[in-house]
């Protein structure tokens, strides 16, 4: 029997799971394409950019698929030929399909800021993750003395996570360098007039609140203006910094434009009541122009209602609508306190932070194994460092049986 070829692109939350949800069926012929070779998980990057181990946020797109019968390509989408049911990819190679899933995820905007790309720093990858780390650990091994002002822009989950982890790592890593104790600086720069402008007003006053408490500045109805290697100009005023992490912007990723879909208002991809742009096509995750796009959940639960429609439309089934369903937001503000927004109901505080804990477990679960997930969630309470001198400090101390 000739196999269905399903062709997924994108090797994040929705794309993998779209790819492990069609793996056991015969019916299927399943390819996943991605320019990375590890799948990221995001909720947990700010951990490792503030001393946390890489493997807790880095997962090798091989290992997720193990022995299912998907085809793994490491290779970037360039163009889309509906009529020929054609992929070009960026090598040169060409991939048929019948159907095709785009979960590409989006791409940084700096929103055309003076020296943000040159100077500025993310968290966004390993890659990036390495630099950002790099930056500070050469900085105090060199001078032998803090940055007085770190600074995160975007006031958003990812931007809020890393401000409030922040001082914590820094007067650790101080610590390590044999730095005598002196005061951290982390600013949050946010252009709204509040920190989680899309979310309620008593979950961003409370994490406001927690935030000032642990000592970062919150800074809203601010606006970056320009970045240079000494400053940040904000609401033309000038803050001295070297460490600047830019985490205000995204933007749908080229691909879509390229190639000639219908982009709507907010820049998403516009797709019919079952996620399709044409009959064999589908936009999921971040792409697609529905209400909480750009969420995990949202991409994840995008991810196992393609995977069932294919399975519907193969079987010559009618497929059923697309459902809208808000997630449950759950954003760490420091260590053991996390603000839970789930409808009306809110949670602050350690019962906060363990929901959070316990929805990561769950994450990991939807893509391997328990026993798997399980190593995986452990690896959320390591440690790991590259510098030589934070290294040493830790084999100190474990002599000394601290």
């Amino acid at each position: 029997m000739k196999k269905h070829k399903v062709v997924i692109v994108g090797g994040g939350f929705g794309g993998i799971k779209v790819a492990l949800e069609l793996a056991d069926s015969e019916r299927f012929a399943v390819t996943l394409i991605s320019n990375q070779p590890n799948f990221q998980f995001y909720p947990t990057l700010y951990r490792t950019a503030t001393g946390g181990k890489q493997d807790n946020s880095t997962i090798p797109i091989k290992n997720l698929l193990n022995d299912k019968p998907v085809k793994f390509v490491q290779d970037e989408a360039t163009s889309l030929d509906r009529k020929s049911r054609v992929l070009s990819l960026k090598s040169g190679k060409f991939v048929e399909y019948d159907t095709i899933v785009l979960g590409l995820g989006v791409v940084t905007n700096y929103f055309g800021i003076p020296g943000m790309a040159e100077h500025s720093f993310s968290i966004k990858s390993n890659e990036e993750i390495k630099r950002f780390k790099e930056h500070i650990h050469k900085q105090l091994s060199q001078d032998h003395r803090p940055e007085l002002n770190f600074i995160v822009v975007g006031g958003g989950p990812t931007g809020i996570e890393l401000a409030g982890a922040l001082p914590g790592y820094i007067r650790e890593i101080m610590q390590k360098h044999g730095i005598k104790k002196q005061s951290v600086h982390v600013d949050l720069v946010e252009a709204a007039p509040r920190l989680l402008p899309r979310m309620p007003k008593d979950a961003s006053r409370m994490i406001t609140r927690r935030l000032r408490n642990l000592g970062v500045r919150v800074r809203t109805g601010q606006r970056v203006e320009a970045l240079s290697a000494e400053d940040l100009t904000v609401n033309g005023k000038p803050i001295r910094s070297h460490t600047v992490v830019w985490t205000a912007g995204v933007t749908n990723h080229p691909f879509f434009k390229d190639n000639g879909f219908t982009i709507m208002p907010r820049g998403k991809v516009a797709t019919n009541m079952y996620l399709q742009t044409d009959e064999n096509v589908f936009v999921i995750g971040d792409n697609a122009d529905t209400p909480y796009s750009g969420m995990a959940q949202t991409a994840l639960a995008d991810g196992i209602y393609v995977a069932n429609t294919i399975k519907r439309l193969a079987s010559g089934q009618d497929p059923k609508s697309y459902k809208v369903k808000k997630p449950v937001t759950v954003i760490p503000v420091g260590d053991r306190w996390a603000a839970v927004i789930w409808g009306k109901v809110r949670m602050y505080g350690v019962v906060g932070w363990m929901l959070r804990e316990s929805a990561d477990i769950a994450a990991f679960n939807e893509y391997q194994p328990w026993w798997q997930a399980s190593q995986q969630w452990l690896t959320s309470f390591g440690e790991e460092e590259s510098c030589d001198i934070c290294l040493a400090s830790e084999e100190a101390l474990s002599y000394s049986g601290y």
